[in-house]
């Protein structure tokens, strides 16, 4: 009888701690604070714009000279490239990214059946394009590594691209890796540490950094990068 009323004023004061400890946890969950968003506006402030238009006239960028190109025009704050023969395209003259960075741009395809935007861009000591709508209008990926095009190698992939509608197009570029998305779906993730990266030589004068078109009416806008 002796031994039955000591256990169980021991699993009395045991409950009785945990139903305490409990209470006294209770207000200190419901007091909690979820963890603070990240600051949208201060990361803003890390991207600077590439395409800067004064009086109608794109400051740092020219015409890319490749023969046969279409119009390049300011429409606003887009730039509309015609159809060339068959490219069209715009070079940076000024100051391009390097290092590890990131960068990216709007792009729609006005009319035309074939890349609406080839982004060359500077990675590590050389130079390669990130390919968007290519190969008859649907293939996306990097031209070129070890020498084979974005239609080729390990980086290609095939959407659906509709005319007349904006696409959100970005790069992360490092000296390991590139990485791309477009509409925030990742479409590029490709290690270069032991690659070698090239330009198509009809993009060439594209380099340090430029953007062509093939055979197709584009309008590109909110181009601009950060550094990582």
């Amino acid at each position: 009888m002796q031994i039955t009323t000591t256990i169980g004023t021991a699993m009395l004061v045991r409950s009785m701690l945990v139903v305490g400890a409990w209470c006294l946890a209770e207000p200190s969950v419901s007091r909690s604070e979820p963890a603070s968003p990240p600051d949208e506006k201060a990361a803003e402030v890390d991207w600077k714009p590439l395409l800067e238009i004064k009086n109608k006239q794109l400051i740092d960028w020219k015409s890319t000279n490749f023969g046969g190109e279409g119009s390049v025009e300011v429409d606003h704050d887009s730039i509309v490239l015609g159809i060339g023969s068959p490219l069209t395209g715009i070079t940076r003259t000024g100051s391009a990214p390097e290092g590890n960075y990131e960068i990216e741009l709007e792009a729609q395809r006005v009319d035309g059946r074939d890349f609406f935007c080839a982004l060359t861009f500077p990675v590590k000591k050389t130079h390669c394009s990130l390919v968007v709508g290519g190969w008859g209008g649907s293939v996306v990926g990097i031209s070129s590594i070890d020498g084979e095009d974005a239609s080729e190698n390990d980086t290609t992939t095939y959407m659906k691209f509709e005319r007349q509608r904006w696409y959100k197009i970005r790069l992360r570029v490092t000296e390991k890796s590139i990485q791309g998305w477009i509409d925030d779906e990742k479409v590029i993730d490709r290690n270069i540490e032991a690659s070698q990266l090239s330009t198509r030589v009809e993009v060439d004068l594209s380099r340090p950094l430029g953007i062509s078109t093939y055979e197709t009416r584009a309008a590109i806008k909110n181009f601009r990068w950060r550094k990582l």
